[in-house]
């Protein structure tokens, strides 16, 4: 049977899915350092802006600062680290020459890209978890247990913004050349936008035409998700956001997706 053949031929395989989503998993599973140290960094930043600063801003919509920051740090975490596994892995793949394997097995491609999705997002909502375990108890300690006001809409936008980015990184493993790129897709997009995502300061306290254009970040509308998650305020509507980001979502598979039946960045 010719390639283009087998290709046609395949069929969805559950075990296969499953197996090549828990290499995956177990691929950072085993290696926690890399998962935890940047739990650790976020912390760091929930610790100086929060509990240092925190005493001098006072409260922002009526709740301390260390509490307001939180959910954007969670977002911060979580989005990262999805970007990171799953950018890392395709790259590292490509690489290394052993995605090669991954590409002539009888999986579909729609289970490939889906396997490296799920797998990076699960670390997110892991480093995610972990940045809320650890600021929820400083913040309950200092001054009053963490609320979740919302906890359906916490879930949806977690789970979506988790899947985003990790399809996002799936993209950014294979435009990469080399490790360097990697690198610079984190801290030279992902993160400059973050902190202009209304992570540390409310859109109120914004002059008009810098609310304007902060409007076009889609972070905001992330961290104002996650932080009506907790909180139940948001100065964005949450529907409205979560209808954006779950099409976003649903967009961004369906090129990586297409950029794998393609062969984009997989072959010499």
């Amino acid at each position: 049977m010719s390639v283009v053949d087998r290709v046609a031929a395949r069929t969805p395989l559950p075990t296969g899915f499953y197996t090549l989503t828990k290499r995956e998993i177990l691929r950072f599973v085993r290696r926690p350092k890399n998962t935890f140290a940047p739990a650790i960094t976020n912390v760091l930043y929930f610790s100086v802006f929060g509990v240092v600063l925190g005493a001098r801003v006072g409260e922002i919509i009526g709740v301390p600062y260390i509490l307001f920051i939180l959910p954007g740090l969670i977002v911060l975490g979580a989005i990262s680290n999805a970007f990171e596994n799953a950018s890392f892995s395709i790259f590292h793949g490509r690489w290394n020459e052993y995605i090669h394997e991954t590409l002539t097995s009888p999986l579909s491609y729609t289970q490939m890209v889906w396997a490296y999705i799920l797998s990076s997002a699960f670390r997110g909502l892991l480093v995610g978890a972990i940045i809320a375990a650890i600021g929820g108890g400083i913040i309950s300690y200092l001054y009053q247990p963490v609320p979740i006001e919302q906890p359906v809409y916490l879930l949806a936008f977690m789970l979506v913004i988790v899947l985003l980015f990790a399809s996002l990184g799936v993209v950014g493993g294979l435009l990469a050349t080399d490790f360097d790129d990697l690198t610079m897709m984190n801290q030279f997009i992902l993160r400059p936008l973050v902190f202009f995502g209304a992570v540390f300061y409310s859109l109120e306290d914004l002059t008009p035409l810098l609310r304007d254009v902060s409007m076009l970040n889609p972070m905001v509308y992330m961290v104002n998700g996650v932080r009506y998650g907790f909180l139940g305020v948001a100065e964005v509507d949450p529907n409205l956001s979560l209808f954006v980001l779950a099409g976003a979502t649903a967009v961004v598979a369906s090129i990586d997706v297409w950029l794998f039946k393609r062969g984009y960045g997989l072959t010499d």
